[in-house]
């Protein structure tokens, strides 16, 4: 299997989107503003959507580290403790 790149794109709405660059399917992960937040970030909205894509990835990282894969399915979403990504 071949690697996968992705790209934080802006999409025609102004929310921004996790995607692959390879694939025109639905994004990974989709990012919206409200206008007041828009305003507030002062132009700065791609900056702080870059931040959060990357805050998300590492977390999913660091809960991928915690998951015996070897366990049976049904056990592993009874036994693990339930995450909450913000």
């Amino acid at each position: 299997m071949s690697p996968s790149f992705f790209e934080i794109v802006q999409l025609a709405d102004g929310d921004y989107a996790l995607r692959r660059i390879d694939d025109d399917a639905a994004p990974l992960v989709r990012i919206s503003f409200s206008n007041e937040a828009r305003e507030m970030l002062e132009d700065r909205d791609m900056n702080v959507a870059k931040a959060m894509i990357a805050a998300g990835i590492e977390a999913a990282g660091n809960i991928s580290h915690d998951i015996d894969w070897e366990e049976d399915e049904g056990e592993f979403a009874d036994n693990q403790p339930h995450y909450t990504l913000h």
